[in-house]
């Protein structure tokens, strides 16, 4: 089965088929770092992960490019006016607002290490590509693209026909000082800014525009996608609220600049709630990453959790999901570590010669053709899940275990959930199984329990069963 991907751009599935055969160009939208990004971020940059992981599980050479806005844009970039966040940021907490942006900045980039995530090509900053912003700009106002008023420029999307093609809003139907504010200097409401002019901004620079400038929010990803991967992308990827006006303007200045088409699908994952509704400071319901680290649980369950939801649907997280997402993850890795015993032939109870094999070559397949459905991780995990019952119930031949762990593993490199230290017992812990079970074979189960409590500890839960110890690593 190919790979199909839902394309918000054409509104359905499509199968992927890169510009060059073996390479993808994909570009991810990353944070505007004003503020600390939260979990309903991450799951947007954990969409992008997995769509990665799965391009190069699919053979694929990804080219993967997230920047990071260290500019500040405004509330209200279709009419280029409104409160600078990263601005508002320094103000609040008294520094540069370079500093704010730096600060945040390398935030994110520490939380995308704990989560798992995998390093893009590049993280590229706003504030190094103005150069490429301003030869954007410079050639939009040449093609009739773009206007200048005073020291501010304007897109006029009235001389791009396909405007609204991704997000449906049609410039005729938008009223005007609704969806976009007035603005007596716009040839059009609809109009969005290029650049703009404000001597007392703080982070500006001197072009060909004026002395007194800065970027408005949409120039700056098309300069650093066209930088880093060309005028023509494979995928473009963000979270629904991207869609409009963001998305929407990148295609139209990037279409109009360089007269191709900009990115060939367009991926956007929903928004994730919190306990039932929108994520709100007021609410003190906007976790960050160490938040939810500081209740206990590990980063691959905050992984899990923000995971196991198809991207295209809503999640809603809540604590008690979150505990079950761990509660998930101990299964699957008690269900690794009885496929090991089984593999090496400490569990007398598997199955003889093939027993088993045709079930997990059964999963395998499930497995893959969930996710060549547009990464439809949902359906994916009920086929690892789903051998659990065939180890407990020794159904599974040593080779079909092996074929099982075989599966197990490929997925992790996809999903990235498993404890990612070596599920082997070192030879300390084994001692201390063994001396255990010597105290329990001579009654002096006071010291048995006590080994049990300090292997507990060091995040190993032991399992007696009639066939013997099990043991498996706790998340």
């Amino acid at each position: 089965m190919s790979f199909e991907v839902y394309n918000t751009l054409s509104r359905r599935k499509e199968v992927f088929r890169p510009i060059e055969p073996g390479t993808v160009r994909m570009y991810n939208c990353g944070p505007t770092v004003y503020s600390r990004a939260h979990i309903g971020n991450f799951r947007a940059f954990l969409f992008a992960d997995l769509l990665r992981r799965w391009l190069e599980h699919s053979g694929y050479r990804v080219l993967q490019v997230m920047n990071i806005t260290d500019v500040g844009h405004l509330t209200d970039e279709l009419a280029g006016v409104g409160e600078d966040r990263i601005e508002a940021a320094a103000r609040r907490e008294g520094l540069n607002p370079w500093k704010i942006a730096e600060g945040y900045a390398q935030m994110f980039l520490k939380d995308l290490a704990v989560l798992g995530i995998q390093p893009a090509m590049v993280y590229p900053r706003a504030s190094a590509h103005v150069p490429e912003m301003v030869e954007i700009i410079e050639g939009l106002i040449q093609k009739g693209h773009a206007y200048q008023v005073a020291g501010n420029v304007y897109f006029n999307v009235r001389s791009f026909p396909r405007y609204g093609q991704l997000s449906g809003n049609r410039i005729d139907e938008t009223e005007a000082g609704a969806r976009v504010a007035i603005r007596e200097e716009k040839r059009d409401p609809a109009d969005f800014a290029l650049w703009k002019s404000d001597p007392n901004h703080l982070m500006k620079w001197a072009t060909s525009f004026g002395p007194d400038g800065f970027p408005g929010w949409h120039i700056e990803c098309s300069a650093m996608a066209r930088k880093h991967l060309g005028d023509r992308i494979d995928i473009h990827t963000g979270g629904e609220d991207n869609v409009f006006p963001h998305h929407e303007c990148e295609i139209a200045q990037t279409e109009s600049f360089t007269g191709e088409a900009f990115s060939t699908y367009w991926m956007h994952s929903k928004f994730l709630q919190v306990d039932g509704g929108k994520m709100s400071k007021s609410l003190g319901n906007t976790y960050s990453v160490d938040d939810v680290l500081a209740r206990g649980f590990s980063a691959r369950a905050l992984r899990f959790a923000l995971l196991r939801g198809h991207y295209r649907q809503p999640l809603n997280y809540t604590f008690e999901v979150q505990k079950d997402a761990a509660s998930a993850l101990e299964t699957l890795d008690d269900m690794v570590a009885r496929l090991k015993r089984i593999e090496v032939g400490a569990n007398d109870s598997s199955g003889a010669g093939s027993a088993g094999l045709e079930e997990v070559l059964r999963a395998r397949e499930e497995f893959q053709t969930a996710m060549d459905d547009d990464l439809n991780v949902s359906r994916a995990l009920p086929a690892l899940f789903g051998l659990r019952s065939a180890v407990l119930e020794g159904r599974l031949s040593r080779a079909a275990a092996q074929q099982a762990l075989a599966l197990v593993k490929q997925a992790d490199r996809v999903l990235g959930v498993l404890d990612s230290t070596d599920q082997d017992i070192g030879e300390r812990i084994q001692a201390r199984i063994d001396e255990r079970e010597l105290a329990r074979k001579t009654r002096d189960f006071k010291r048995a329990d006590q080994i049990r409590d300090e292997l507990l500890a060091d995040g190993i839960a032991l399992e007696d069963t009639p066939k013997g110890v099990v043991w498996r690593r706790r998340s």
